[in-house]
């Protein structure tokens, strides 16, 4: 199926914007929200809440710089809405820089009333937008074979469960994007949300996703500390040991597992930077992780 039969396509800022899913949406009804964006000049920039339907925007490097390597980036917000710009469009030009194509993932959130099972529906954006790069690695001048995924907070734990759980039967397949692996190549997880459980969990990111009051057998199913396995994507993490909001041990706990399974993996412990620092631009000590993930994703084969 051709890009332009598959996709509704818009323009925007010379970036391209695809729906996702153009003509039936999984998981999905109607009601009388409306996606909310709020454009500001603040820390965290533009953001979206409400989404409504599930987008990529797309990045890419000019040809003679391509690596042939791809990253589809998830922003973080908790499960209630999107940092767009500070952990989406902002990392999408620098890895553009380094010659690698981005795409940024704009997802339903778990909470919003057009949405009928709400734990599912970000991890069904997830693997509809891996396999819609997969399938049309060619036209973005992609190696489908080198395809990550990136996730800040939430997101983190969006990329984390993608990369766990890639094999879940979420939706009914309907086109041959759908029929494409949904498997990451690899991971970069940045101050992610990994664990559900009581003792680390984000309460904000748990109660959007699994509801106040979570069935025990769901919050072990988006722990995903638990579900990590030889199969796993080599994955690189950062994280901050002063981190209130998401406590440092969901990324060690993850790395252990990382570990305990084989998996190549390079974690990343910054003795301060706290919650939410994107690019880290004038944190001296924590602003090198994006040179060290660059390094990361060089070195894998």
């Amino acid at each position: 199926m051709g890009f332009i039969m598959c996709s509704m396509v818009t323009i925007t800022f010379s970036q391209e914007v695809v729906q996702l899913w153009p003509s039936k949406m999984p998981n999905y009804k109607e009601s009388d929200e409306a996606e909310v964006k709020n454009n500001s000049t603040g820390r965290i920039g533009n953001s979206v809440s409400k989404v409504q339907k599930a987008s990529l925007e797309i990045y890419l490097p000019s040809g003679g710089s391509a690596t042939g390597q791809a990253v589809i980036i998830m922003p973080g917000g908790g499960y209630g809405m999107l940092a767009y710009q500070w952990e989406g469009t902002d990392m999408a030009k620098m890895f553009n820089s380094k010659g690698i194509a981005a795409f940024v993932l704009k997802y339903r959130l778990p909470r919003s009333k057009s949405v009928v099972v709400s734990y599912e529906a970000p991890l069904q954006d997830a693997q509809r937008a891996i396999r819609y790069v997969r399938h049309n690695a060619k036209k973005f001048n992609v190696n489908s074979s080198k395809i990550g995924v990136m996730g800040f907070s939430a997101g983190g734990h969006l990329a984390s469960t993608l990369g766990t759980r890639y094999e879940i039967d979420n939706f009914q397949k309907s086109d041959s994007i759908d029929a494409e692996s949904a498997r990451p190549d690899f991971m970069a997880l940045i101050y992610p949300v990994i664990t559900m459980k009581d003792n680390y969990m984000h309460a904000g990111s748990r109660r959007a996703l699994l509801g106040d009051t979570p069935d025990p057998k769901l919050v072990d199913l988006y722990s995903n500390e638990l579900h990590v396995n030889e199969k796993t994507p080599p994955t690189f993490i950062v994280h901050a040991a002063d981190d209130k909001v998401v406590p440092v041990e969901n990324s060690l706990q993850f790395y252990e597992a990382l570990k305990k399974a084989n998996v190549y993996t390079e974690l990343n412990i910054f003795p301060v930077g706290g919650h939410g620092f994107s690019l880290a631009v004038g944190q001296p000590l924590v602003q090198s992780w994006p040179d060290r993930l660059i390094e990361f994703m060089r070195s894998l084969k």
